[in-house]
């Protein structure tokens, strides 16, 4: 599901808002988490999952042309954890899903 496909579903969903306005709600959310997780803060949708910062440590790595050592610069990545239900969702068989 992209962006636009959300965006598309809230709409038909919810008869009340324009696409313009599911449009909004969307971008306003997605936002404000990118906010939240910039500031190193955790984001937890009960049901859904987490998100958090995860730290990446500086390492060595190699240039895959040449070979030579290359360093890799320490970083923060954005890492989600789903949550029970997403899991269990996920993990019943389905007959609109195609297995592998």
């Amino acid at each position: 599901m992209t962006r636009s496909d959300l965006v598309t579903l809230l709409a038909n969903r919810f008869g009340q808002l324009t696409h313009r306005d599911a449009e909004f709600a969307v971008k306003t959310m997605l936002d404000a988490m990118s906010d939240a997780l910039g500031k190193g803060h955790r984001i937890e949708i009960r049901g859904f999952g987490s998100f958090a910062i995860n730290h990446r440590p500086p390492r060595v790595g190699r240039n895959p042309r040449s070979g030579e050592p290359v360093t890799i610069p320490e970083k923060l990545v954005p890492h989600f954890k789903p949550g029970k239900a997403l899991r269990e969702a996920v993990d019943q068989p389905s007959a609109d899903r195609a297995p592998g």
